[in-house]
């Protein structure tokens, strides 16, 4: 562990840093962040809430915060990244909260691998639905970002300005219940866009947080959070109860409904924030 509290996990010769914090058991949830940020960014009232009865995992992206950045940053790179964060933490299935391009990569993992997401929550993401015309705009990332490999933006950018069509097609392929959520007119992404999405999820429903904008978590954190609470108590199983007469578990297995962590302590679960910072800084967020 760092001296601030990040661990890492290496997976597919990439670095991989993040952050644990929360109960022991419980459905994992996995935050990704926007492009140009880092795990700090989900740092707040998301995280104190769903800490008490989840395992909460901030994950940096490939080329974000203390990561590694090792050049290449496709869709595909970030979604491979995450099935080796899973697997190398023992992960079998998790809830996953992504915001703008992390919730893109969430929706694409979600794709390609159904059976690992249980919920999916998406947070003002890019719909990619072709064509998307006039091609988007590059911009920096802001001057108090984390520390952002630069090849990253021009290669997203592209990417999403001629989206492979495979991108949309393939929504319909993603089983989990999705939870979209817009920040209404003051969003500079189109919210049609974002309702056409959840529609063509098979499982998927939209709400709009009217004023918040692109960063909601952070420009309305109470009903952001809310949302979610709701959305994950709604999908949650009953708890099972063992009868009083069945045969008792085997000493030393694990069960398989317990998701493996890494050694050592949880992390306290943060109750801080860290202030915002405009949604225009970072073309793609």
């Amino acid at each position: 562990m760092s001296g601030n509290g990040t661990r890492t996990v290496s997976t597919g010769g990439v670095r991989l840093a993040y952050r644990a914090w929360g109960a022991e058991e419980g459905r994992p949830v996995v935050l990704l962040h926007c492009l140009g940020e880092d795990g700090e960014d989900w740092r707040g009232p998301l995280v104190s809430q769903l800490g008490g009865a989840h395992p909460v995992y901030a994950l940096d992206l490939r080329g974000h915060g203390e990561s590694e950045q090792p050049g290449s940053g496709t869709p595909e790179d970030f979604s491979g990244d995450l099935l080796g964060f899973l697997d190398a933490l023992g992960i079998e299935r998790a809830v996953l909260i992504g915001h703008a391009f992390g919730a893109v990569v969430a929706y694409l993992f979600a794709q390609e691998h159904p059976g690992r997401v249980d919920l999916l929550v998406l947070e003002e993401p890019d719909a990619l639905r072709p064509p998307v015309e006039p091609p988007l705009p590059e911009s920096e990332p802001a001057a108090a970002a984390p520390a952002f490999d630069p090849r990253a933006q021009p290669e997203w950018t592209g990417r999403r300005s001629a989206p492979e069509p495979r991108w949309w097609d393939r929504l319909a392929a993603i089983t989990a219940p999705t939870l979209v959520i817009g920040g209404g007119d003051d969003s500079h992404l189109p919210q049609a866009e974002l309702a056409a999405l959840a529609e063509r999820i098979p499982a998927g429903r939209h709400l709009t947080v009217e004023g918040a904008g692109h960063l909601v978590h952070e420009s309305r954190p109470g009903e952001f959070t809310s949302a979610v609470r709701q959305f994950l108590a709604e999908h949650t199983p009953p708890r099972c109860t063992r009868p009083a007469d069945a045969a008792p578990l085997r000493p030393g297995r694990p069960s398989a409904l317990t998701p493996g962590r890494p050694p050592g302590p949880p992390s306290p679960v943060p109750t801080g924030s860290r202030p915002c910072r405009s949604a225009s800084a970072v073309s793609g967020r």
